[in-house]
């Protein structure tokens, strides 16, 4: 059995994809079981690489008995290191304080696609950074042709303001998009301000309303995807749905889409002069960005889509 650790979320598995192709190419003939948590299961069939789900979530006492080749995908602290311990190979970045000497050591600030494919060729397994594309789901009930707004994130400092977000989605739909606003169940009722501000209908808002695998497959369908630094934005990539994301605090040269590929833009609230804007702080912060560059870059992403040959995923 392969074991591989990468006990996070939405995002942390799409950008792992590369890597789990990687590994499966490699060990043809081996299980790859992948330790990560219980309801990013319908994400991980549509990966196609992994045979087993072992549910785990975050990092705590192995609930598995040593494998003869273990990976870890979740980072480079002891307590990962410690998780997989026991493994007949242990492929993972240098940590001496868990006693594991091998392996590359660690890049700040490194595309975390390309970390853990630096990783995987420094043990002679070749992957590929590009291979992010998702298996399409089944469309089911999934609305196709809707503009997906997404306001919010795990993460509250990576947020757009709600009011930025309505007004946009009011833009958006006054040009004819047919606006939905996604998120989880704990940010229904910001997803709800956001319709409302919006003068959007009560159906629009599907907060809570879709399980993981349902919003791949509305995500899969959709015209438009626009949120945050967050799990929905690797979602529009994996399956080449026109998106723009808006970056901040974090840099998208970390976390975003390859930059060769048009129709996914990216606005990144550290970069640009948004100094005409409303609750600007200095390092510029998400409030900095104003409306209008995000409208330009939908128009943008949109026209992308229409040029031929453009990559898509």
């Amino acid at each position: 059995m392969i074991l591989v650790l990468r006990a996070l979320g939405v995002g942390d598995l799409a950008t792992a994809v590369p890597a789990l192709r990687a590994l499966r190419a490699a060990y043809p003939d081996e299980e790859l079981a992948l330790a990560a948590p219980a309801w990013l299961a319908p994400l991980v069939d549509l990966v196609g690489a992994v045979d087993r789900l072992l549910p785990t979530d975050g990092l705590g006492p192995p609930p598995w008995p040593p494998a003869p080749v273990a990976v870890n995908l979740h980072g480079r602290g002891p307590q990962s290191h410690r998780m997989l311990a026991g493994a007949g190979r242990l492929l993972a970045f240098r940590c001496p304080q868990a006693g594991h000497l091998d392996g590359p050591p660690w890049r700040p600030g490194e595309h975390e696609v390309a970390r853990w494919c630096r990783l995987l060729a420094w043990y002679g397994i070749p992957a590929d950074r590009a291979d992010l594309a998702l298996r399409r789901p089944a469309p089911d009930r999934a609305p196709a042709g809707v503009t997906i707004v997404h306001p919010g994130g795990k993460v509250p400092e990576k947020r757009w303001p709600a009011a930025r977000f309505a007004a946009l989605a009011r833009e958006l739909a006054g040009r004819g998009h047919r606006v939905v606003v996604t998120g989880s169940a704990d940010e229904r009722d910001l997803a709800g301000r956001v319709a409302a501000g919006a003068g959007l209908p009560a159906g629009a808002v599907l907060a809570g309303a879709t399980d993981l695998g349902e919003l791949a497959a509305l995500v899969a369908g959709a015209r438009l995807v626009v949120s945050g630094d967050t799990g929905v934005g690797h979602l529009a990539t994996a399956y080449g749905t026109p998106s723009v994301l808006l970056f901040g605090p974090v840099p998208p040269a970390e976390w975003g889409p390859p930059p060769d590929r048009p129709r996914h833009r990216v606005l990144w609230a550290g970069a640009g002069d948004w100094s005409g804007s409303a609750g600007v702080d200095s390092p510029p912060t998400m409030a900095a960005l104003p409306v209008e560059p995000v409208l330009a870059a939908v128009d943008q992403a949109e026209e992308a889509v229409r040029i031929p040959g453009a990559v898509a995923a």
